[in-house]
């Protein structure tokens, strides 16, 4: 068994009761135990407070777990060496059956897989600055170009270069749509500066859009930008002096590709004093309000 869907997500798939996909990530890198189990348990309730079904999504002895159980995720918060898996790292990880932290990607594709429309996240990744000359580039990107999924964030993560990342999703046919905002969200800052291709103002005008996507057979995701709510936000200003030294210090240490995103954040919690982490996670528990509200929307629609 490659794939294994739980019995209650399975359930509600099958009566279009609305689901709602969690990555993982969030629990093995995102942050210390025991603050990532109880992160992702709130974000389950958040979700099931708002009438869906929360599914997150990690790799288990090379079995991609959709739905995973209280006792799964308290396992995953506190086990040591997990992989961070993106789209290349499934084949291996599976194969050798080891334990594997689902990214945007990976979650997209897991979840695709088991007929789940909306997922939740933090912040997608991007390209990074300088991309145009290292081609880094996140998995996500290319991701969200053929996979039938919509995604809701606050935004890319704001280290990274964010017009570029506009332009590429442009460039791949992705729409990006604000909610209640014009602008892209820039995670730990409510408004980027820079518009996103339009403006949605309810979970029903999401989901119309959505339908009208799938029912037309355009492939690939869509992404919705949610900002963090103004009272958690730590301004463009302020944050993006820690984002400069964050890059400085990882071109001074040689950190590349994977490792570059956990090193800034990590970087960056530290020189905050902990702020940037209670913003990413008030900004996951507004994203999880909003996703189950578009989820709910569609499913609706689905049953007319």
């Amino acid at each position: 068994m490659l794939v294994k869907v739980s019995e209650e997500v399975k359930n509600a798939l099958k009566n279009n009761i609305p689901v709602v996909a969690l990555e993982s990530t969030i629990i093995s890198h995102g942050m210390p135990y025991p603050q990532n189990v109880e992160t992702a348990l709130n974000v389950e309730k958040i979700i099931r407070e708002n009438g869906c079904v929360p599914a997150t999504i990690g790799i288990i002895d090379g079995v991609g777990i959709v739905g995973m159980s209280e006792e799964e995720i308290e396992l995953f918060g506190k086990r040591k060496g997990i992989l961070k898996a993106s789209r290349r790292d499934l084949p291996v990880i599976m194969s050798k059956k080891l334990w594997g932290a689902t990214t945007v990607a990976t979650t997209m594709i897991f979840a695709s897989i088991a007929g789940i429309e909306v997922f939740v996240t933090g912040g997608i990744g991007g390209v990074h600055k300088e991309g145009q000359y290292t081609f880094d580039i996140s998995a996500d990107l290319q991701e969200l170009a053929h996979t039938n999924v919509t995604v809701v964030c606050a935004g890319a993560k704001a280290i990274l270069d964010l017009p570029l990342t506009l332009e590429y999703l442009e460039t791949f046919g992705v729409p990006v749509l604000g909610y209640k905002s014009n602008h892209l969200g820039a995670f730990y800052s409510t408004d980027s500066g820079l518009d996103v291709d339009y403006q949605m103002d309810s979970a029903e005008e999401i989901a119309k859009a959505i339908k009208i996507k799938r029912d037309l057979n355009l492939q690939g995701g869509i992404l919705i930008s949610n900002p963090i709510p103004k009272e958690y936000e730590i301004p463009n200003e302020e944050i993006n002096v820690y984002i400069e030294e964050a890059l400085n210090a990882a071109k001074k240490e040689g950190i590349k590709g994977k490792d570059t995103t956990p090193f800034l954040l990590a970087h960056i919690k530290e020189h905050t004093k902990g702020r940037s982490l209670e913003s990413n996670i008030q900004l996951v528990y507004n994203n999880a309000k909003v996703g189950a509200l578009i989820s709910k929307a569609y499913s609706k629609l689905k049953s007319k």
